[in-house]
């Protein structure tokens, strides 16, 4: 991958003119990453909700992984009028990748080095955040101090209507709209390259592995322009998250037992059927895992008190 173009300017303040909202104390100063690939439906309305929040990120890097639409087009001009925004430009093979999401990220991330910051995080290119949205999530850093990372749930469109989705989780924090603590990031090693995707879900498990507490929070609402799944097609994203559910060494029995009581979450049945038979495929074959044995060991024990507790009748999440 070739870099084209960065839009960087020489080092120094990056308070955008005009907006007297960035926050000066600098246990609360955060950056932000987002990778791009072909959103310039969306692009836009995130961007405009970043820019308006209550406290401002004291730099964030907009990585085009690809794109040949006019999102290079739209995160320029935002970047032209904001001196906190950097526009980076990589040239690949076209596709959506996971792997390639967070090697976009990694080459951004450069450009955070000369920036001071307590909090790092990621915001995808299809989502929209209210005015107060990272604000709060400060706050609630603030308010606990063993919080390694924190952000909100998914809400999509219903019939007109912004709702909660099925799958969202307390114990788990979707990487759509996150922030993570400098010290956590740097103790599980930054975003991890993985070729199923699931960064998220390796981040949070490194993280609890390291003494670090994880938590989302119900009320901060991240709104989803697309419906999950929808960039690559349901089955082939169920498919793929079996796949990854694999990579990272996940019980069978838990696997299974995770995908008949998300039935309801699931339209027909059929995405249920899709993520286990990703599984059984990766199982067949018995593909290489990029996880340590630590980690497998780790989550199992995860899935083992989880599974335990939905024997007492208690429910069983993530």
């Amino acid at each position: 991958m070739d870099l084209l173009n960065e839009k960087s300017r020489q080092a120094g303040s990056p308070i955008a003119s005009g907006h007297e909202h960035l926050t000066k104390d600098p246990k609360q100063t955060y950056v932000l990453m987002t990778a791009a690939y072909n959103e310039e439906a969306h692009i836009g309305r995130m961007i405009e909700s970043v820019v308006s929040q209550s406290v401002l990120p004291a730099r964030w890097v907009i990585v085009s992984d690809g794109s040949f639409d006019r999102t290079d087009e739209i995160i320029q001009k935002y970047a032209e009028q904001h001196d906190f925004i950097r526009f980076v430009r990589i040239v690949r093979q076209p596709g959506r990748s996971f792997g390639s999401k967070i090697l976009a990220l990694h080459r951004g991330c450069k450009l955070l080095e000369n920036i001071e910051f307590a909090f790092i995080g990621n915001v995808d290119a299809d989502v929209w955040l209210e005015p107060s949205y990272f604000e709060d999530l400060l706050t609630k850093f603030e308010q606990q101090p063993r919080l390694g990372i924190t952000g909100g749930q998914f809400f999509e469109d219903e019939g007109g209507e912004f709702k909660n989705i099925k799958t969202n989780r307390v114990r788990s924090v979707t990487h759509a709209a996150q922030l993570v603590r400098r010290e956590c990031y740097e103790a599980i090693g930054g975003y991890a390259v993985l070729k199923y995707g699931g960064e998220d879900w390796h981040a949070e498990v490194t993280a609890r592995m390291e003494g670090w507490d994880v938590e989302s929070v119900p009320t901060f609402k991240i709104f989803h322009q697309r419906h999950t799944g929808e960039g690559v097609g349901l089955l082939k994203y169920k498919f793929r998250e079996g796949r990854m559910d694999y990579s990272f060494g996940s019980d069978a029995s838990f696997e299974v037992l995770k995908c008949f009581l998300r039935i309801p979450e699931n339209p027909f049945l059929i995405g249920c059927i899709a993520r286990l038979a990703g599984f059984a495929w990766s199982w067949i074959r018995l593909d290489e895992r990029p996880v340590s044995k630590n980690f497998i060991a780790y989550l199992r024990d995860e899935q083992k008190a989880r599974l335990a507790i939905f024997l007492r009748g208690g429910g069983i999440r993530g």
